[in-house]
């Protein structure tokens, strides 16, 4: 699941052009519409040309709403950055790519809107050149330029197409098993209760789940999940996700505030971060400055300190230590933007480099920028980890290749990370883990992933199939296309944790029991009936199927209430135990037997006894010798 932001100056077609490619208007205040001017978030979704959903955060582009595009932003995998064709680059084109920079949105097509506006081709190409000399050295850089109009439909189906190659170049969001919903929007439905919106990251959510509100600590559980409007029982990361939260008044939550797991994350008051200072801001940063600080959905009033320097001036990249009035929640390599309050003005951002610091730093302290800069490439078991996220399941060895650690280092990484609970050995190794370089290992929020993913699969499997024991184990792991080793060691963790069961070759799940239906398990009585009246010479295959159908027989055999011994003959499992017992027992007795004696036994056809004693050979019962036999 993806979502894209609209970006660009006010009135630059930003909301027709949403609602031109998807029906859906996304400005949604009354005084909205009354303006023709998006004030708040505004929110849809469509169908990409591969058949892909993705959403889309429709951001005012009025400088006065500016605050409220940063809430939108920051959750997003690629940019619609909007230009018209009929004014080109104005103030808030520069101001909104400047904080796509900053957050590093990793990447995005610029519309060219309001063409049919427009009848001078050359200027067109003028304003189109232009804007390619604004995004120049931008994260923007190599984003296509699509010339469109929202009102003709012209170059809507190449912008779309566009845009769906856009996406298929970003790397999807990773599952760390830590999920983490910025709140953008909360509201309340009557009979349902409060309900929260935003952009799920780092992991997933499922109904039922237990969760905090922070920073204030209030909690509740997941009652429902929606994607797009549809139902959901797992919230993936990268969606657009509504969360129905029970036992949470809407009051407890704001825009800003964040839904998370209990425990995963503790909110903060101080971090240090990685900050540049625009080129064209009106001032330079001094030391104890108070900034706006804009973080996922929040917004919170700070104060900065400088570190290794008094001030930055324009242009200028340095180290922060923020200190905010407010605690946010953030972790490692999260983007902010920091603007001043008064007058507004967008001053630069970066990423945290430590979400938590034990207390204030002294300012020129020796060895700070060199421990800051080590911090920002990473600990060891954040360089570990990164790199197992990455390849979702791969030997230790070739983790430690990727992360490019020592070997000593990635070991007391792996160490660290195996009593986290952050990596899960999907094989049975001998010693220390990572003695067993060969381990295929993975991460937690991988495994969760994979482990959620097959219990679903399996349980649809069981809702499609009731009649069914089990799923077979190929189909499974056709299904989930996943390596041998991989899911053999989903397997074999799935059933030793009681997710799921083994059968022979088939998976279930625990407690699933093959059940019929009034109408089934009347003809399944009748059936049994017919074979009770005549035990060793019942109805053929052909006939109990045309009984009680195809699916109804296969449940009767995996019930093991029938025997088939051939692709004809089958017996009630009673009988065929009987006549099992009766040929040991003669066999014992006479050393040998004929089919015709056997027949006889039983008082039988030849057909039916043919078929049984083949069988019996087959599962090694008896050994034949010409026309008689033995038992093996």
């Amino acid at each position: 699941m993806r979502v894209i932001g609209t970006a660009g100056h006010v009135d630059h077609g930003k909301s027709t052009l949403i609602e031109s490619l998807t029906g859906m208007n996304p400005d949604r205040l009354k005084e909205e519409r009354e303006r023709q001017m998006t004030i708040d978030l505004g929110f849809a979704w469509m169908e990409l040309p591969n058949g892909e959903q993705v959403g889309i955060v429709d951001v005012p582009g009025h400088r006065d709403f500016i605050e409220n595009m940063l809430a939108g932003v920051g959750g997003i995998d690629a940019a619609l950055f909007v230009v018209a064709a009929d004014e080109g680059v104005m103030p808030q084109t520069r101001e909104h790519l400047a904080i796509l920079d900053i957050l590093q949105i990793n990447g995005g097509l610029v519309a060219l809107t309001k063409i049919d506006m427009v009848e001078d081709q050359d200027w067109l190409d003028l304003v189109e050149d232009d804007v390619r000399e604004v995004i120049n050295g931008t994260i923007l850089e190599k984003a296509p330029i699509v010339r469109v109009s929202a009102k003709s439909g012209q170059g809507l189906s190449v912008l779309l197409q566009t845009l769906d190659e856009v996406l298929a170049e970003s790397p999807p969001r990773q599952d760390l098993g830590r999920p983490r919903l910025p709140v953008d929007r909360v509201f309340s439905i009557a009979g349902f209760g409060t309900v929260t919106t935003g952009t799920l990251s780092d992991g997933h959510f499922r109904v039922g789940d237990e969760v905090e509100i922070l920073p204030n600590g209030t909690r509740g559980r997941i009652r429902g999940l929606q994607t797009h409007k549809q139902k959901e029982d797992l919230a993936l990361p990268g969606s657009r996700t509504a969360v129905n939260i029970s036992g949470v008044a809407l009051e407890q939550i704001k825009r800003g505030d964040v839904v998370a797991h209990v425990g995963d994350y503790q909110p903060t008051r101080r971090m240090d971060v990685r900050f540049r200072l625009l080129g064209d801001v009106s001032q330079a940063l001094k030391h104890n400055t108070e900034v706006k600080l804009f973080v996922g959905a929040a917004e919170v009033l700070a104060r900065v300190r400088t570190l290794g320097s008094e001030v930055l001036q324009p242009g200028d990249d340095g180290w922060l230590q923020l200190e905010m009035r407010k605690p946010v929640v953030v972790r490692r390599g999260d983007h902010y933007i920091l603007r001043r309050p008064s007058p507004g003005e967008t001053m630069g951002g970066g990423t945290v480099v430590d979400p938590d610091p034990k207390g204030r730093h002294k300012r020129f302290a020796p060895g700070l920028i060199e421990r800051l800069e080590s911090l920002a490439e990473g600990t060891p078991t954040d360089i570990f980890l990164q790199s197992l996220a990455t390849m979702l399941a791969a030997p230790l060895r070739e983790v430690t290749l990727h992360s490019n650690l020592e070997e000593a280092t990635a070991q007391d990484a792996v160490d660290e990370l195996v009593q986290r609970g952050e990596i899960v050995p999907l094989e049975i190794g001998k010693g220390d883990l990572y003695a067993n370089s060969d381990l295929l290992v993975t991460s937690i929020g991988y495994w969760e992933q994979l482990s959620s993913t097959t219990l679903n699969v399996v349980e649809e499997y069981h809702t499609t199939y009731p009649l069914r024991r089990g799923m077979p184990k190929e189909e499974l792991k056709s299904r989930l296309r996943l390596s041998p080793r991989l899911f053999s060691g989903l397997i074999r963790i799935s059933i030793q944790d009681d997710q799921l069961d083994e059968i022979g070759p088939l998976i279930l799940c625990p407690g699933h029991e093959i059940g019929f239906t009034p109408q089934q398990e009347q003809a399944v009585q009748s059936l049994l009936k017919r074979f009770a009246a005549s035990p060793y010479s019942p109805p053929s295959v052909k006939e109990a199927k045309s009984d009680v159908n195809d699916e109804v027989f296969q449940a009767m055999v995996a019930l093991d209430l029938l025997v088939p011994v051939s692709s004809e003959v089958v017996f009630r499992r009673e009988d065929y135990d009987r006549m099992v017992v009766d040929v040991k027992d003669l066999l014992q007795e006479r050393g040998t037997l004929s089919a015709a004696q056997v027949r006889d036994h039983f008082d039988t056809s030849r057909r039916y006894v043919l078929a049984f004693l083949e069988h019996l050979d087959e599962v090694g019962v008896t050994v034949r010798e010409g026309d008689v036999r033995r038992l093996r």
